[in-house]
């Protein structure tokens, strides 16, 4: 048995914070530490989608995993870099669709 928990971190465009949440529950409910990118309501600045998109790479560091969340196969700007950077990285990246966890 480990030491602790695995940790992993969610990864995709924020149109799907739905289907992010809903494998996060899936998730901890299995025993995993699930870190999600920050959830913002309303406009933010150049600068402060650049400090968030450097925070969820720190996410990526601590991570023992990247699963990235997709529908369909939308992958946005950010989503391939954090996917480029977790498997630079040696990070397992899994992709699963909305319908993950759901029974």
């Amino acid at each position: 048995m480990p030491d602790r928990p695995e940790i992993v971190c969610i990864c995709g465009s924020m149109r799907f914070v739905e289907e992010m949440r809903a494998v996060s529950r899936g998730l901890a409910l299995d025993g995993v530490i699930v870190l999600m990118p920050a959830e913002i309501d309303g406009p933010i600045t150049t600068e402060q989608k650049a400090a968030l998109g450097e925070l969820h790479l720190r996410r990526i560091d601590l991570a023992d995993r990247v699963v990235v969340v997709n529908q369909g196969e939308h992958y946005g700007e950010s989503t391939l870099r954090e996917i480029a950077y977790a498997e630079a990285a040696g990070k397992p990246v899994t992709f699963v669709g909305p319908a993950w966890g759901s029974s």
